[in-house]
C-alpha cells in the first residue's frame, strides 16, 4: 500500500496546541503563461494589494532583479506564518509553480469548476505572478478561509506546525485530483493524465488503467524499498513504498547526510522483533534497511526538532546544530549513487518551544537567497543560512531559529 506524506511524518504524537506567540517582525512563469494570462483577464483589478512605488528590495536588487519574477509577502491573520512559509517555498517551487498555473490556465474558467483548497491555492500562485508589480504584499484571505475550513485543527489562532500544514496540503491536493479524475472517467473526452496536469496532452490507448500521477507526485514523490534479509535462508524480501517527504531524527552536533545515513542505516531484528519469514515459515532473526529506489524531483526533508517526554508529558524542541550542505549527494541511499541535489527553499522555526514561536523562510530564486517573513521580503545572504544550523550545546540561550523543513531540487536532468 502506498505510504503518503502524512504516513512519513514524526512518529512521535503532534504537539499540542498552545498560544500564538509570534516574534515582532521588522518593518518566471513557466510554460502556459499566454493562456493562464488570457483566462484570468480582469483578476488583477479585483485584488487588494498594499504598498506603492519602487520597493526596499527593487532598489536593493537594483538590475539583478530577474525578469519576469515576481516577489511578494503574505498578509499574516493573527498565527498564519506556518502557512506562509510552507507557500512561499511551494511557489518558489519552480517546477510545482509551472504545473499549477497550467492546471489553473486550463480549468479555472470552467462551467463545473468547483472552489477547493486547489484552486484557491492555484489563484494565489497566478495573482502573483500576474501582478504588475514586481514585490508587494498579498492577503491569502480565501486560501487561510478554504484550510480552516477543511480542517479543524488549523481553525483556532493557536500555534501550528509547519509540516503538519505542508502533509494536510499535499494529501489534500491529491485527493481533489483523484476526485476530478473520478469525474473526468465519465467523460470520454478526458483522460486521467489531463485532470492532473491541467494541459490538454493526449495519452496512448489504455492510460486510464495507469495510477494517476498528479502534479505533486511528478515533483514530490520517490518510493523507498524496505529490504529484509532472512539471517537463516537469506532470503531477500522487498517492499516499496511511496513518500513525499523524509521526517529525519535528528542528533546532537551532526550534519544532515549523518542524520539521513542513520535514517538508512540496517537494522537487526531479533527478540520479540524477529522477522517472520515465509520460506522458514517461521520467526527468524534477519537485517532490515531502507534505500530510495526512485529519488523524487525535488526532496522534502522535514527535520524531527518537536520530541515527545514522557517524563515531562508535553513536547520539547531540539535546538540541536544539525548542519545541511547547500548541495546534497545521496551517494549509497540511493539506487542512483549520482543522485545530487541543490538546496533552494528552508523553512524555519523561531522560538525555543514547539507550542509557540514562529516561521520564516529562506528562499534561493535565480542565484540570490531572499528572507521570508510574512508580510517583509528581504535580501538575505547565503552565510545566513547557518545561523539556523542549532546550537551545538543543549541549553543555551541566544538563538532560537532553526531549520525545520529543508527543500532540495534535483540536480542534472529529471528524476
Amino acid at each position: 500500500m502506498a505510504r503518503t506524506a502524512r504516513l512519513l511524518a514524526a512518529e512521535d504524537p503532534p504537539p499540542p496546541a498552545a498560544a500564538a506567540a509570534e516574534r515582532p517582525r521588522p518593518a518566471a512563469a513557466g510554460s502556459g503563461l499566454r493562456s493562464l494570462s488570457s483566462a484570468a483577464s480582469g483578476l488583477w483589478d479585483r485584488l487588494s494589494v498594499l504598498g506603492a512605488g519602487v520597493s526596499k528590495l527593487e532598489k536593493a536588487l537594483g538590475d539583478h532583479f530577474p525578469e519576469g519574477e515576481r516577489y511578494f509577502g503574505l498578509e499574516n491573520f493573527g498565527n498564519t506564518c506556518y502557512c506562509n512559509s510552507v507557500l512561499q517555498a511551494l511557489y518558489h517551487c519552480i517546477p510545482f509553480r509551472e504545473q499549477l498555473l497550467e492546471y489553473y490556465a486550463t480549468y479555472k474558467n470552467t462551467e463545473d469548476s468547483e472552489d477547493n483548497l486547489l484552486t484557491c491555492l492555484a489563484d494565489l500562485f497566478a495573482q502573483i505572478t500576474l501582478a504588475k508589480k514586481r514585490t508587494g504584499v498579498l492577503a491569502p484571505k480565501r486560501f487561510v478561509q478554504r484550510v480552516r475550513k477543511q480542517n479543524e485543527l488549523f481553525r483556532s489562532y493557536m500555534h501550528q506546525d509547519a509540516h503538519e500544514f505542508w502533509n494536510f496540503l499535499v494529501n489534500d491536493i491529491i485527493d481533489i485530483l483523484e476526485e476530478d479524475c473520478r469525474t473526468a472517467n465519465s467523460s470520454p473526452e478526458t483522460t486521467p493524465e489531463e485532470v492532473s496536469n491541467g494541459a490538454a496532452n493526449a495519452l496512448a490507448n489504455g492510460a486510464r488503467e495507469r495510477p494517476l500521477v498528479t502534479l505533486v507526485h511528478r515533483t514530490f514523490q520517490g518510493i523507498l524499498t524496505n529490504e529484509t534479509k532472512c539471517l537463516m535462508c537469506d532470503t531477500i524480501t522487498a517492499k516499496d513504498e511511496t513518500f513525499f517527504d523524509l521526517s529525519i531524527d535528528v542528533e546532537q552536533n551532526s550534519s544532515l547526510t549523518s542524520c539521513l545515513k542513520s535514517f538508512f542505516s540496517t537494522e537487526i531484528l531479533n527478540g520479540e522483533d524477529k522477522f517472520f519469514c515465509d520460506k522458514c515459515s517461521s520467526l527468524q532473526e534477519a537485517h532490515k534497511r531502507m534505500k530510495i529506489k526512485k529519488a523524487p524531483h525535488v526532496l522534502v526533508i522535514h527535520l524531527k526538532r518537536f520530541k515527545y517526554v514522557e517524563q515531562l508529558s508535553r513536547h520539547k524542541k531540539l535546538s540541536y546544530r544539525v548542519v545541511y550542505p547547500l548541495e546534497l549527494k545521496l551517494g549509497s541511499m540511493s539506487e542512483d549513487a549520482d543522485c545530487e541535489y541543490s538546496l533552494f527553499a528552508v523553512v524555519v522555526h523561531v522560538g525555543s518551544s514547539p507550542n509557540h514561536g514562529h516561521y520564516v523562510s529562506q528562499i534561493k530564486s535565480h542565484g540570490n537567497w531572499l528572507s521570508f517573513d510574512d508580510d517583509t521580503v528581504q535580501i538575505s545572504e547565503e552565510s545566513t543560512l547557518q545561523t539556523f544550523y542549532g546550537s551545538s550545546r543543549e541549553h543555551c540561550g541566544g538563538n532560537t531559529d532553526h531549520g525545520y523543513i529543508l527543500f532540495y531540487e534535483r540536480l542534472g536532468g529529471k528524476s
